[in-house]
């Protein structure tokens, strides 16, 4: 299977604004952004269905936008006002599973592809 591939990270001041992109081969159920810092779990980010419901982790609501373009093959995530804490590495995930997402989005084991990941570091 051929993994997502995601750019856009970088360095930027807290309060600042970055935009990452996530390239699929092909259109899937649903796909999501993780991210993970050192020492620390995958968390998840923000998820979006095929029909472009949206989901955030409290962590980011309000800051934070992920959309995806017409081919549904293409996500981004908007990161405004960006804190330190929101320093990781962010990946890019998808799923083909349909069944029980309410239950499941926000975890990793639930998607099945990922990305490299793309480094994003917010200095105070």
């Amino acid at each position: 299977q051929v993994p997502l591939v995601e750019s856009g990270g970088g360095l930027v001041q807290a309060g600042g604004s970055l935009r990452l992109s996530c390239v699929a081969s092909t259109a899937t159920y649903a796909m999501a952004w993780f991210r993970q810092a050192p020492g620390k779990e995958r968390e998840f980010v923000a998820a979006i269905r095929y029909v472009t419901s949206t989901y955030y982790a409290d962590s980011v609501r309000g800051r934070f936008t992920i959309s995806r373009d017409g081919t549904k093959k293409t996500i981004y995530l908007q990161m405004n006002n960006l804190k330190p804490e929101d320093t990781a590495v962010y990946y890019c995930a998808s799923t083909g599973r349909a069944g029980s997402f309410y239950e499941n989005y926000d975890s990793a084991h639930f998607y099945d592809t990922w990305g490299q990941g793309t480094q994003v570091t917010v200095s105070s």
